[in-house]
């Protein structure tokens, strides 16, 4: 990050947390690290780009024309082009595709990660820009090497399905999040959602369920949380249910009783 451009540090500074799209795409790409892996398809924990999925998912891309034009290189001149294109003032043109990129990203989840990744394949994290890179991706990045991804999303509702995906590696999951709850739980403590009086609801977190234990009789899941800007692994309580009620007519606000950790999803990958 300190040798980007001064546009990626400053959004960076600005930034409270990763945004959702950020957030999704950094879970998709653990799953298919830690699948990798466990498959022995890498012979060590091998980083993928995430930035790339958040780039490239529920992107319409056109067919590739194959044959003898085809490109497989690039010139000093592209690079130019790239470079003069980047520091051009913005015009209109160029504010409303950002306004069609902020609401793509907006709808991007870790399936679509996912997906994105069995489709197009995927670089290396050292192979792609940072996580948060705010530079136009240039036309020959993809020329970029992808490592190929095969297989298939597996999803699932019930707690207890997953404890069966479990048994293979980790679980994608989404966390309901409650504040100042979540900042409190500490290394060895247990997460249940709603204390008291004083705690307000966040939302939902992409997360990675990464195995199950007993505390103090209590059923518990390892979760790796990124929560504004910092990854820790936290216990979350897998008893604990909870239910909220529209407020003032709001029936947004209602959720139907459930567990702390929702929408279970991994990646099976074939050899």
């Amino acid at each position: 990050m300190s040798r980007c451009h001064p546009d990626c540090q400053r959004a960076a500074a600005a930034k409270v947390e990763d945004d959702s799209a950020e957030r999704a795409a950094t879970v998709a790409a653990n799953l298919i690290s830690s699948a990798r892996l466990i498959l022995k398809l890498d012979h060590e924990f091998t980083e993928y780009s995430a930035q790339f999925l958040v780039d490239n998912a529920l992107v319409d891309k056109e067919p590739v024309q194959q044959g003898p034009q085809q490109r497989s290189t690039f010139k000093i001149e592209d690079c130019l082009e790239y470079l003069v294109d980047n520091a051009s003032p913005k015009t209109e043109s160029d504010l409303e595709e950002m306004a069609k990129e902020k609401q793509r990203r907006a709808k991007i989840t870790v399936k679509d990660c996912l997906e994105c990744a069995f489709k197009e394949g995927i670089p290396r994290y050292e192979h792609w820009g940072h996580l948060g890179c705010v530079s136009k991706v240039p036309p020959f990045a993809s020329l970029m090497p992808r490592v190929p991804v095969k297989g298939e999303v597996v999803e699932v509702k019930k707690l207890k399905e997953a404890l069966q995906l479990l048994k293979h590696g980790p679980v994608g999951a989404k966390l309901h999040v409650f504040t100042p709850d979540i900042e409190l739980v500490g290394e060895h403590g247990v997460y249940h959602g709603i204390s008291g009086a004083g705690t307000s609801y966040v939302g939902l977190r992409d997360v990675i369920v990464c195995g199950v234990d007993r505390i103090n009789g209590e059923l518990v899941g390892t979760v790796k949380i990124c929560y504004k800007k910092k990854t820790s692994f936290i216990n979350v309580s897998l008893c604990q249910m909870f239910t909220t009620l529209a407020h003032n007519g709001d029936e947004s606000k209602t959720i139907e009783p459930t567990g702390l950790l929702v929408d279970f999803i991994v990646p099976r990958l074939s050899k």
